[in-house]
């Protein structure tokens, strides 16, 4: 079996960061939960901060690289001006012309709030480490932006999955 450029770029963008995005979020959801000041000693706090960071950092590259590719590389292939794109193959047939018109704007457009909202849950995490275990209501905006940035992302890559699957970029 052999995939093609498109397919390749394709995979990168879906499967390779779409897994060390998942990564990021499992690693960086579990060190933020976790990260209490009555749970650990001092020394335990500054190991799980650590974690936490390479967590939150993973998710926030995985979460630019994401788009990026997607944007830049797979996406123009699949509005390519002809009959056989993935584009016209949805909206040829009254079934699947939804998958375009809201599977595909959320796709272009609320997709790029996952890596904006991956950022910013970075930065809190960087600029204040294990201050977070001392302040709950400020981990917890970290969490909430955490979690709000993975759930952008996970519908965004169920659309892409399920487009993907009835119209794939060849």
């Amino acid at each position: 079996m052999e995939l093609t450029s498109r397919e390749w770029w394709g995979l990168i963008h879906g499967m390779v960061l779409g897994a060390l995005f998942l990564l990021g979020f499992a690693g960086g959801l579990a060190e933020l939960h976790a990260l209490r000041p009555a749970a650990e000693t001092t020394a335990g706090i500054r190991t799980s901060a650590r974690r936490l960071r390479l967590g939150v950092s993973s998710m926030a590259v995985a979460a630019w690289g994401t788009v990026i590719t997607g944007t830049w590389i797979v996406y123009p292939w699949y509005r390519e001006k002809n009959p056989a794109s993935p584009r016209s193959v949805l909206l040829a047939d009254p079934n699947t012309e939804r998958w375009h018109t809201f599977g595909m704007e959320w796709k272009e457009h609320l997709a790029w709030l996952s890596p904006m909202l991956a950022t910013t849950a970075a930065f809190l995490v960087l600029y204040y480490g294990a201050g977070l275990a001392r302040n709950d209501r400020l981990r917890r905006v970290a969490m909430g932006l955490f979690i709000t940035a993975f759930a952008t992302a996970a519908v965004a890559g169920t659309f892409g999955a399920l487009i993907t699957k009835v119209a794939p970029v060849q």
